[in-house]
């Protein structure tokens, strides 16, 4: 074989290589766009999930507050509380639930959802429900959604209880 065949014949297995190495290449790429697309339709699937359970939630929070026999069935408190109270505290329910789930989905960031709650804390009754809730909220599984923004609300009352300015805006530190 003369110096240009094998000069060709490098040229060729170089190329070859080039090829085959870019095919493994694409196919990783296609891999990763694959698995890309399998976890967003996933996460889609999950927010879809949320919305439907909060709206599932809401009609029957409704059918409790426009129904005290219904209503009594959610009376969770430690001792009784009055129907009308009652029914403020279903509603402060679905505000905060409404609030998680705008941050579950990732509509609001968690600084925004605490800038949220630190307004809607300013509320008596809000505070009250929250207090009444507590012992629910020891349920928990510790490592939960649900369990780390109620230790994020609870540590904002602590701080809003302790603050020694009105401008109640300012007070707490948002998260990252």
């Amino acid at each position: 074989m003369g110096p240009a065949a094998a000069a060709g014949l490098a040229l060729t297995v170089g190329t070859v290589g080039a090829l085959i190495n870019q095919q493994h290449q694409l196919k990783k790429l296609r891999l990763r766009i694959y698995r890309y697309e399998q976890t967003d339709r996933s996460e889609q699937q999950r927010h879809i999930d949320l919305a439907n359970q909060q709206r599932l939630q809401w009609e029957l929070l409704s059918k409790a507050m426009e129904d005290p026999a219904l209503a009594a069935v959610l009376d969770t408190y430690e001792g009784s509380v009055p129907p009308a109270k009652h029914r403020q505290f279903l509603f402060a329910n679905a505000l905060y639930t409404n609030a998680l789930l705008a941050y579950r989905i990732g509509n609001v960031s968690r600084a925004e959802l605490f800038g949220h709650l630190r307004g809607t804390l300013q509320n008596p009754i809000f505070r009250e429900y929250w207090e009444a809730t507590r012992p629910a909220r020891a349920s928990l599984g510790e490592d939960s959604v649900e369990a780390r923004i109620g230790r994020m609300v609870d540590e904002l009352v602590h701080d809003l209880d302790e603050a020694d300015t009105e401008e109640w805006w300012v007070v707490g530190t948002p998260p990252e």
